[in-house]
């Protein structure tokens, strides 16, 4: 019998649509992989085993299984996205421990797509911060598992990494998708504004949330992307794209390690050979970003936390909420975000994308975050992932790619940024990057 554990998510399709193997064999062997090594990893916080098995089965019968994207294709949620007849408990205890009535819109569009829910994933407390633990388990980067996934969908991230699942659903509020993603050597790419439907929370930390797709390849970022925006996203054709390098830092203060600045050096000379233009150019990043980044970041968190027990709260989330509650005002004012998008909409008629690297420097260590001190928290995230807020604040697309190692073996990424719209684009260059530089689609646990 043919293992289809390690295999793409437009293979499996594939197979089930062509009646090669069935939608719960394929369920089956990713379950089976879960029991064996999500002991050491902590992806998941549920494994819907008998029940993904059962809708497996309905996905089989379908009358029209040949036309489904994701035809018998094992999935994890995000464990802060409705999932019917499961709690969603957003890695808290303050949060009810009751089943969800209907699934959240993108999980209702990758079950009308054939794919299967096998599990909710890990998350920090309502998904504050970049490393992924509490009092429903740590998630651990399947790469190092002494080091952090990272977080906030690290579970999500590490779903994939491992091969437990060849794509998983997650979102990204500050970095959310593309930090986790990094740091497990998988891709993502969060959306622009109103490409997927968010409904994240109270009101998607100020519309900065989106939900975007986790996947080992390219190309499977693409499809699962398409199904969550309900259209196709296309193939551009090859193109001579203008591209800025900046190996800045957006947050003052915070320097970047040498194997992110050279893992972006190198891509940009992959990019050069494409064909593209390639210069360094910094964006114009305005000195009050380090403030609007903290307060939009824990505003959202004082929104999230409203009608939760507060004594149920992590310290370091009820400190988050605190601070957030004081800055609500300023940041629903909007002046910060719209000094951002002036300052930068100009760099962007210049240029079409920016590449950047994905973190400053390898995750924290794996550990008891949410029972440390609320300053040591936000110091660690600062350090390590400055890249990534700005672009939530703006609402315009972003991608985390695998580039290249880390001295200790584990992976390492750059960051894509396009202008609203340009998803598809950034897709295209990512694609060139994986076609250039393969990078190994799961971690080294054992053999499916």
């Amino acid at each position: 019998m043919t293992n289809w554990v390690g295999r793409t998510a437009v293979e499996i399709a594939a197979a089930v649509q062509e009646k090669r193997v069935t939608p719960r064999e394929v369920v089956a062997g990713h379950l089976a992989r879960i029991e064996r090594l999500d002991g050491r990893i902590g992806a998941f916080r549920v494994v819907r085993a008998e029940r993904a098995l059962a809708e497996a089965d309905e996905v089989g019968a379908r009358a029209d299984l040949a036309e489904l994207p994701l035809a018998g294709v094992p999935v994890a949620v995000k464990d802060n996205l409705a999932v019917r007849g499961e709690s969603m408990r957003i890695g808290s205890a303050a949060t009810p421990d009751v089943p969800a009535e209907q699934d959240h819109v993108t999980v209702a569009r990758l079950r009308a797509a054939g794919a299967v829910v096998v599990g909710l994933t890990n998350v920090p407390e309502l998904c504050v911060f970049g490393t992924t633990e509490g009092v429903h388990g740590t998630a651990r980067n399947p790469w190092d598992t002494t080091r952090t996934a990272g977080g906030s969908s690290g579970g999500s991230a590490a779903a994939v990494a491992a091969g437990m699942v060849p794509i998983a659903l997650g979102n990204d509020g500050m970095g959310s998708l593309r930090i986790p993603a990094a740091n497990c050597g998988v891709v993502t790419i969060k959306p622009g504004r109103g490409v997927v439907p968010a409904g994240i929370g109270d009101g998607d930390w100020f519309g900065m949330s989106e939900n975007g797709p986790l996947a080992t390849t390219v190309e499977d970022a693409r499809l699962l992307l398409s199904v969550l925006a309900d259209g196709e996203v296309v193939r551009h054709a090859p193109a001579t794209r203008r591209v800025a390098v900046s190996l800045r830092s957006p947050i003052a203060g915070v320097t970047l390690g040498k194997p992110y600045t050279a893992a972006a050096r190198e891509a940009a000379g992959l990019l050069i050979k494409a064909g593209h233009q390639v210069r360094r150019a910094d964006p114009p990043y305005p000195a009050t970003l380090s403030f609007t980044s903290l307060a939009h970041w824990t505003a959202g968190t004082c929104v999230d936390a409203q009608g939760l027990d507060v004594r149920l709260l992590a310290r370091r989330t009820r400190v988050h909420a605190a601070v957030g509650r004081r800055l609500v005002r300023t940041v629903r004012a909007g002046t910060g975000r719209e000094e951002l998008r002036r300052r930068l909409e100009p760099f962007f008629a210049e240029y079409d994308v920016l590449l950047t690297p994905a973190l400053a420097r390898r995750s924290p260590k794996a550990g008891p975050w949410h029972e440390r001190g609320w300053l040591r928290n936000v110091a660690a995230n600062t350090n390590y992932s400055p890249m990534t807020p700005p672009w939530n604040l703006t609402g315009w697309p972003a991608m985390a790619v695998p580039f290249g190692t880390l001295p200790s073996g584990a992976p390492c990424a750059v960051q894509l940024v396009g202008r609203p719209g340009s998803e598809a684009e950034l897709l295209e260059l990512a694609g060139q990057l994986e076609a250039a530089r393969p990078w190994r689609r799961t971690a080294p646990l054992d053999r499916p």
